[in-house]
């Protein structure tokens, strides 16, 4: 049996600028982000019980053909290297769909980097997040280019995405390391690609300069957190459906309870998790009662 991880990711600014039309239309994208200590995992092994493709996840399907498989990543991995029948199981360290924390494609890139193993397929890293790339593209069109890079690449790290180049710089901050960061659930899900196809991407632009000025400022707490909160603000002008009322409350009411110095949704938006900066301490994995509003939170 093979098993495979991959880890989570949360952007702190940039996130839209990532997207193929964008990167069309304005000549360039730009990120900051880092993986997380949260996971997701692939475990899969030949099916030596019968000719069928099994595959387990929040349900269980069983056939003979792949191209009737269901669960998207499994059917285009499978199918994209050739494997025989196997057994292919999904989990996660916690819920992590339609989270905002790019799990299709930390589960793409655990799934690609077991098939390699199976076959015994050596592909460089950067190969493994460029194949998950074009392979989600597949069944969601709108993926950005940060999702499987920032999963698939350590570190925290800023990303520029031209059309026909990638480049990356590694980042420091002391700013992360002096304070607690948290993901705290909304349990609102939501799907991405409804939220990234309503974006107004002129109004995105101008997190380009903000990238620019939180690298400019990663050391600098004041200025880190001017272009982090800054940053989202923004974000939630290009789009009604990122920061609906709903949401707003949730966001009102973990800063009413927390002395919260950043805090953003994470990814496309109108749902998911919020990325949280306090130095309160949180209680981990335990019910975190915020005016009625019981939900889990992680420390990353």
């Amino acid at each position: 049996m093979i098993i495979s991880k991959c880890p989570l990711r949360v952007s702190l600014v940039g996130g839209s600028t990532d997207l193929q039309e964008f990167i069309d239309k304005f000549g360039k994208g730009s990120v900051i982000s880092f993986p997380v200590n949260l996971y997701t995992y692939i475990t899969l092994n030949k099916n030596i019980y019968s000719n069928a493709y099994k595959i387990n996840y929040s349900t269980t399907e069983e056939t003979l053909n792949p191209n009737k498989i269901k669960n998207d990543i499994a059917r285009e991995v499978i199918k994209h290297f050739n494997l025989p029948p196997i057994i292919m199981s999904f989990n996660s360290d916690i819920p992590s769909s339609g989270s905002g924390l790019a799990s299709s494609s930390s589960y793409l890139i655990a799934c690609i980097s077991a098939a390699c193993k199976f076959i015994n397929k050596d592909l460089p890293q950067s190969e493994i997040c460029k194949l998950a790339l074009k392979l989600e593209r597949k069944f969601n069109p709108l993926t950005g280019y940060q999702d499987p890079y920032g999963c698939g690449i350590g570190g925290l790290k800023k990303y520029n995405f031209y059309k026909n180049q990638i480049t990356q710089e590694l980042l420091s901050s002391s700013v992360i390391d002096d304070y607690n960061l948290y993901l705290i659930p909304t349990k609102i899900k939501r799907s991405s690609t409804k939220i990234l196809s309503t974006l107004d991407l002129d109004k995105s632009h101008s997190l380009l300069d903000l990238v620019i000025k939180l690298k400019n400022n990663i050391n600098n707490e004041e200025g880190f957190f001017k272009a982090f909160n800054k940053g989202w603000e923004n974000k939630k002008s290009s789009s009604s459906s990122i920061s609906t009322p709903e949401l707003l409350e949730v966001e009102s009411k973990i800063k009413n309870k927390y002395d919260i110095k950043g805090i953003k949704l994470c990814g496309a938006g109108g749902g998911g998790y919020f990325l949280v900066f306090t130095k309160d301490t949180i209680k981990e994995g335990n019910l975190v009662e915020i005016d009625n509003l019981g939900v889990q939170s992680w420390k990353i």
